[in-house]
């Protein structure tokens, strides 16, 4: 299943809709300054295991990276998401011990 991932700044989040427009999930984040903390993943049930929480740590993620962000993993969907790719470790927090 393919998703759009877009960012709702005055929501802190990302959303992540189906073909349909359908909202499939989020990952909402505090920002303070250059680091953006991200606080939480959920998936709406109709969504799980398609993929859509993935979608939403890699957008998150890229898009730290695009504007030069410090990550703090605090959800543990995107802790455990960072583990499986490590092409996103320099983006993290060197301080932060992350949440499994």
């Amino acid at each position: 299943m393919t998703f759009t991932v877009t960012e709702v700044p005055e929501r802190e989040r990302f959303e992540a809709r189906d073909e349909a427009g359908e909202l499939a999930g989020v990952l909402t984040y505090q920002l303070t300054g250059n680091i953006i903390v991200f606080t939480h993943t959920e998936v709406t049930p109709a969504f799980e295991g398609s993929g859509a929480g993935s979608a939403l740590a890699r957008a998150g993620l890229d898009e730290a990276r695009a504007k030069g962000r410090t990550v703090v993993p605090m959800c543990p969907f995107v802790s455990g998401w960072l583990d499986k790719h490590p092409e996103y470790e320099s983006l993290v927090a060197r301080t932060t011990r992350r949440i499994k």
